[in-house]
C-alpha cells in the first residue's frame, strides 16, 4: 500500500476530535506522520486502546499502550460554558476546531453540543475559567464513546472551518486597539470586575 493511501486510511481510523494531544495540529497531520514518517501509533487518547488496535492493524505494527505523555483514555466530554461568568472574549471561538462555540464579542457564548468533539482546546484559553467538560458517554471511552458518523461530522466541520479561515482576510488591528490579546483580555476583565461592584 502506498504511503498516501495508508495516510488516508489511518485518518479514517482516527476519531477526528482535532484535539492536538498527539503533538500534531490535526488528525490528518498525525495520520500523515504515521504513514510517511513512522510516528508512533499510540498517541491518540480519544481513540483509546481500540484506536491503537485499529492503527496497528492498518500499519502492521504491534499494538502498544497509549503514550501517557499524550493523555489518558476517558469518556467523551462536551464543553459547557457557565453563562454567569462568560465575558464574551471570543478566545474560545478562535480555539474551537469545529466552530462548535457560538457567540459575539462581549456577548454570551454557548456550545452547540452536537458539534463539540470534546477536544478541550477551549479550556486553557478561557481567562475566567468559565468552561468545563461534562461527560457525554457515561462509562464508554475511546472509540466505544464515539461513532464513525460523529467522526465524519467532526471532520466535515473541521474542513469547513479551515476553508472559512483560509478565505477570511487577515484581521488588521485598529490603530488604537491593543495588538496583544493579553492586553485585550486584561481590559475586558477590568470592565467585568467594575460591573460586578
Amino acid at each position: 500500500m502506498r504511503a498516501a493511501e495508508l495516510a488516508a486510511r489511518i485518518d479514517d481510523a482516527l476519531p477526528q476530535t482535532q484535539c492536538t494531544r498527539c503533538g500534531f495540529p490535526d488528525c490528518a497531520s498525525y495520520a500523515r506522520a504515521v504513514a510517511f514518517d513512522g510516528a508512533a501509533i499510540n498517541r491518540c487518547p480519544p481513540g483509546g486502546t481500540q484506536g491503537v488496535q485499529r492503527l496497528a492493524a492498518l500499519t502492521g505494527r504491534d499494538a502498544m499502550p497509549l503514550d501517557p505523555d499524550c493523555g489518558q483514555e476517558g469518556p467523551r466530554g462536551v464543553a459547557v460554558i457557565d453563562e454567569d461568568w462568560c465575558i464574551g472574549c471570543t478566545l474560545c471561538l478562535d480555539a474551537c476546531p469545529t466552530d462548535a462555540i457560538v457567540g459575539l464579542n462581549k456577548q454570551l457564548h454557548t456550545v452547540a453540543a452536537g458539534h463539540c468533539t470534546g477536544c478541550e482546546l477551549c479550556l486553557p484559553v478561557c481567562p475566567v475559567d468559565c468552561i468545563h467538560m461534562e461527560n457525554a458517554s457515561g462509562t464508554a471511552s475511546g472509540w466505544h464513546a464515539w461513532s464513525a458518523q460523529q467522526a465524519r461530522h467532526a471532520r466535515t466541520r473541521y474542513g469547513a472551518r479551515t476553508a472559512r479561515l483560509q478565505r477570511a482576510p487577515a484581521a488588521q488591528p485598529k490603530a488604537d486597539a491593543p495588538v496583544d490579546k493579553r492586553d485585550t483580555i486584561a481590559a475586558i476583565l477590568a470592565r467585568a470586575r467594575a460591573q460586578r461592584r
